[in-house]
């Protein structure tokens, strides 16, 4: 299962996006500092289940269908609140960084409203902007210190010796290489000259291992839109996302309660129950959404498919019935990476089942494909193994 690391300084909202995100009630307050400990839970991507093309219903295992978007599970890591000079040990220090070792992607919550500084405390024209790069440098640093520690100043290292090393941050094989190779250095001669040089590479390294995704929550707040063009013209349109987490947070325990038809990501809501009062509120969010949804669920989508490119498979064992052999039907949806093989599929399932690989079957065309048949979003694929 993917980890998903969800960062930001204090009061910014980083634990209600965690708690709209997965149902979880962590402590949510108005001042810095609370989240003592790394909170995990369960968050969902949505993509498009095959079973209304198909005709059939499904039972999925490892996931969830609603009304044919399959819901499939990934973790979410809530950490505390990070403040500048966190890598020197200030606000909670180095364990929260550390919390974040195993992310594949990280999410930044923002304060898009400005109206709190870097520590959290209430201002008025805080510069939003200054939060991505603050965090920014703070990974910057961390992982340096650890690339000092590791590796130091003209000290020689191949690129295995380099990925063992490193291997404590989740950071792969292929990201070293691709660093490298940005960085203008022989992946089986990696030596630093100097500290500079060392943390240009490490900067490197971070955008490659832990890629950021803003969230520019506080979206309904007055002033939160000119806010969100300043970050989308800083970093990028495909880096920064609207957010109304507040808004996500009351959706999801609406729904719990009965009161409204929710499905997360949805860009409306069907009011079933609830008195004035309640009614009211929820007319209030409507009207905040604006038929574009309150951003939470697009982000993290946006983390799994858009900054790590994943797609979804949906393997089965008999292509007629598209059901395992206990005949539940579309049972399993799989993150693979873009670019995954057949074979890479069959490892993800289970490793005899690679090792024992024959062929593979597109259910969708009844073609037979080879191991190294790159797979497409939403294929359904049986794999055919040696008895």
């Amino acid at each position: 299962m993917l980890d998903l690391g969800v960062c930001g300084k204090p009061n910014c909202g980083k634990s209600t996006f965690f708690s709209a995100a997965t149902l979880v009630d962590v402590p949510i307050a108005d001042y810095p500092f609370t989240t003592i400990d790394a909170n995990r839970g369960i968050a969902y991507v949505r993509a498009t289940c095959p079973c209304k093309e198909r005709g059939v219903k499904c039972q999925p295992k490892n996931s969830k269908c609603i009304d044919g978007v399959r819901l499939i599970p990934t973790t979410i890591i809530d950490v505390a609140g990070l403040v500048p000079g966190a890598h020197e040990g200030r606000g909670l220090g180095n364990k929260f960084l550390d919390d974040l070792r195993n992310a594949s992607a990280i999410i930044q919550v923002v304060d898009a409203s400005g109206r709190t500084d870097l520590e959290g405390k209430p201002i008025e024209g805080g510069d939003p902007t200054e939060e991505v790069k603050m965090l920014e440098e703070e990974l910057t640093q961390w992982m340096a210190a650890i690339l000092m520690r590791e590796l130091g100043i003209r000290k020689k290292t191949d690129i295995e010796g380099a990925t063992k090393r490193m291997s404590g941050l989740g950071i792969m094989k292929d990201q070293i290489s691709e660093t490298c190779k940005k960085q203008g250095k022989d992946p089986e001669r990696i030596e630093f000259e100097e500290k500079g040089e060392l943390v240009a590479f490490a900067r490197a390294l971070r955008r490659i291992s832990k890629p950021i995704l803003i969230a520019a929550n506080k979206i309904d707040v007055r002033g939160a839109e000119e806010n969100y063009r300043e970050l989308v013209s800083e970093f990028g349109e495909d880096t920064v996302v609207r957010c109304y987490a507040e808004g996500e947070l009351a959706l999801r325990r609406a729904a719990k309660a009965g009161i409204i038809k929710y499905v997360p990501g949805a860009k409306d809501f069907e009011i079933r129950g609830g008195d004035e009062k309640q009614r009211e509120a929820l007319e209030k969010i409507r009207g905040e959404i604006k038929g574009r949804g309150t951003g939470v669920q697009r982000i993290i989508d946006e983390a799994v498919f858009g900054l790590l490119n994943y797609i979804t498979v949906y393997p089965v064992e008999d292509e007629a019935k598209l059901s395992d052999r206990s005949g539940n039907v579309l049972p399993d949806a799989i993150l693979l990476k873009k670019g995954g093989t057949a074979v890479d599929l069959a490892g993800k399932i289970h490793s005899e089942l690679a090792d024992k690989f024959i062929c593979a079957i597109d259910v969708k065309t009844g073609r037979k494909v080879g191991r190294e048949h790159v797979l497409k979003d939403g294929d359904v694929i049986r794999i055919v193994k040696r008895r």
